[in-house]
């Protein structure tokens, strides 16, 4: 009889597969398995340990070797050429007209102001094309705060060889000035300078009766009248070639003068070349000629001779833009822009801005090494963030990630001087192709359909800004109750703001156009910019809570191309335009001018008399001289705009910004419309 205790089995030889394994996957596989058995028998009362060989035919599971990663390199495939991925085309590059951040990048990059910012510091400033930034100290402001006199660069030369004059310096302001494009940024200099609110030219000539209407201004405007609007523009900002200055007169004092001198629209242009375009020589005469021309009829929207650092290569719209070094720059090596900035000529050689709607292929070319910094929205970071091995802030500090191989550098928690907001147009442009048919009979919106304050009501609390917030914003998002944004001069936390309520969305349109939205019903389309997911989830969060109220309240989201979008919008043609506004300077004065009388308010066809007052209460605050008693006057303002319901104020979001590792030289200046490119390099083979 046998009793068999098997206590041990021992791998008696290493596997050698000849199976090629090709994936990472563990995979089972049918082996021979040799084995070493050690047994004890027990045989007729005694134990004999018996040693035997036994080969089995058994399932294993084996790991197959993985292929060999191609590492992503950490050196540039280029040292001379920057690639940027983003989505929205230039407008225009005339530095007078344009007031976009696609614009305004390539703008800040071949043209310069005569004061521009102290490196990161959007507060403080440095001499640009002027010798030196203007105080009282220095004898540059008078004490009155009327008048700044600055002293021209000799030595400067633009991108066609031509000397720079004070003469062009100040033919560059009065162009801007008298060109005044109601869509452009000349409101910001016409307020300071003449005095002018409603921020047009023509405001003294038959009571602003022709603003924005150039050929009413060509036709109904007297010759006397016509000259002595030149001829003030004129006096308010004088040459002295002789002298080498510039002198710029203002109708009243105005604080934030510097900031606003330091802005894209404060550029110098050739006045010998702009006119061999085709624009306007100087003279008095003709001025009304070139009075709001529109990109489209701007002699110099798509060409360009500036001072700076880079110049245009090419400009293919839709497409991309290109801008090459100027070999010529005037400032010399060893002569930095501020203290550590940059100095002689540009060290990137190349700025390639290719246009990609679509994220993913952004994404793609951002893995491969293929762009060295693309657009992100915030609901498409987490998808950025495990490439991320270098964590930085807005103040230059950086830190290794939890993946310090990652081949991407993050800028985080920049922040924000921007807000994308909704704007309700409450006079639509009559040829709109996005009111359905016109009228209230459920098939469209009549082009006044928000004039009504109920309905503008029931917008904002049909809104459902958490979930805006945790979705389209990742969480990385903050209230505001009015124009101006958090921690800024004239920003009241206490102050009111519209919450989510169906509820009270339902009444308000219930009360709105004498009850008759429930049974009748309305149609519209609401736009944002393609590519833009973040705006794009603002229109479907409205399209799905007013179905969730009334089936008959249809809400269509449709994507357009940016310059067409911004037309559309500029034309009043958008019901609902869903933008957004990045701060020219810091100051509440440049979020509530536009936000009531100025840009948005223009394009949304506010009353005359919402205008009016509107321009009033800001004009007296933006002349207060008492900090406190400013404050308080914002306040006022901040509640006025509550109560009248004029737009749908969102969240202030953080800003990020994703770059290959072998970037540098980017800093963070929440001032800038974008990349400015000058002292940038990139780490070589």
């Amino acid at each position: 009889m046998f009793t068999k205790n098997r206590i041990g089995l021992v791998l008696a030889a290493l596997l050698v597969l000849a199976l090629g394994l090709v994936a990472c996957q563990p995979q089972s596989q049918v082996v021979e398995v040799t084995r070493i058995v050690t047994e004890t028998i027990t045989e007729e009362g005694q134990e004999v340990v018996v040693t035997s060989v036994v080969t089995e035919v058994e399932e294993v599971v084996v790991t197959a070797t993985p292929e060999p990663v191609e590492e992503v390199s950490m050196v540039a495939p280029d040292p001379n050429t920057f690639v940027q991925m983003t989505f929205g085309d230039i407008g225009t590059l005339d530095p007078a007209l344009g007031y976009d951040t696609a614009s305004n990048t390539p703008i800040q990059n071949i043209y310069e102001t005569l004061i521009w910012y102290n490196g990161p510091d959007p507060t403080t400033y440095v001499p640009l094309l002027a010798t030196e930034v203007p105080s009282v100290e220095n004898g540059g402001i008078s004490e009155d705060g009327l008048t700044y006199t600055f002293n021209i660069r000799e030595g400067v030369t633009f991108h066609d060889g031509a000397d720079l004059t004070p003469s062009d310096v100040a033919y560059s302001y009065q162009r801007g000035l008298l060109q005044s494009d109601p869509n452009g940024p000349q409101w910001l200099l016409l307020e300071p300078i003449l005095g002018y609110v409603s921020g047009d030219v023509t405001e003294e000539i038959q009571d602003g009766a022709f603003a924005g209407d150039p050929e009413g201004l060509k036709a109904g405007a007297t010759p006397e009248e016509l000259m002595a609007t030149c001829e003030k523009v004129k006096a308010a900002i004088v040459a002295d070639d002789d002298a080498g200055t510039v002198t710029i007169n203002l109708a009243q004092p105005w604080g934030p003068l510097l900031a606003t001198l330091a802005g894209t629209w404060g550029s110098v242009l050739d006045q010998d070349w702009t006119a061999a375009q085709g624009d306007w020589d100087g003279d008095c005469a003709t001025w009304q000629n070139y009075y709001a021309p529109g990109t489209e009829n701007d002699p110099i929207t798509a060409v360009t001779n500036g001072t700076g650092p880079y110049m245009l290569d090419h400009w293919t719209p839709g497409e991309e833009h290109v801008l090459v070094a100027n070999p010529n720059y005037w400032r010399a090596e060893g002569d930095p822009m501020w203290e550590g900035g940059p100095s002689g000529t540009a060290p990137l050689q190349t700025i390639i801005v290719r246009l990609v709607d679509e994220f993913g292929t952004r994404f793609a070319s951002l893995q491969a090494g293929d762009a060295a910094n693309v657009t992100v929205n915030i609901d498409q970071r987490s998808q950025v963030d495990p490439l991320v091995g270098e964590v930085c802030q807005g103040d230059g500090t950086c830190a290794p990630s939890d993946n310090p191989d990652g081949t991407l550098r993050k800028w985080e928690n920049l922040a924000s001087t921007s807000r994308t907001d909704a704007f309700l147009t409450w006079n639509v442009a009559a040829d709109s192709p996005y009111i359905g048919s016109g009228q209230l009979d459920g098939n469209g919106i009549p082009p006044n359909f928000f004039s009504d304050i109920n309905t503008r009501k029931a917008m904002a609390t049909c809104f459902d800004y958490d979930t805006y917030i945790n979705e389209a914003l990742i969480g990385e998002g903050v209230r505001n109750n009015g124009p101006i944004i958090l921690d800024m001069l004239g920003y009241n936390p206490d102050g009111p703001m519209y919450e989510y309520n169906p509820e009270e969305c339902a009444s308000y349109f219930e009360q709105a156009w004498d009850g008759a939205l429930p049974e009748t019903g309305f149609r519209f389309q609401t736009a944002f910019n393609t590519g833009n997911t973040v705006r794009q989830t603002i229109g479907e969060i409205w399209q799905s809570e007013l179905a969730a109220i009334n089936p008959l309240y249809q809400v269509e989201t449709i994507g357009l191309p940016w310059p067409t979008f911004l037309n559309a919008f500029r034309a009043s043609q958008l019901p609902i335009a869903v933008s957004g506004w990045v701060e020219d300077i810091h100051d509440p004065h440049n979020w509530i001018q536009p936000y009531t009388y100025g840009t948005f308010g223009g394009r949304q066809g506010l009353p005359d008399d919402i205008i009016a007052k509107y321009q009033d209460l800001a004009s007296a605050a933006v002349t207060e001289s008492d900090p406190a008693v400013r404050e308080q006057m914002y306040f006022d303002i901040q509640q006025q705009f509550y109560d009248d319901a004029i737009s749908v104020i969102l969240a202030q979001a953080t800003g990020a910004r994703y770059e290959q590792r072998w970037v540098n030289g980017w800093f963070y200046n929440a001032a800038l419309p974008g990349t400015y490119y000058y002292g940038m390099s990139l780490t070589g083979e």
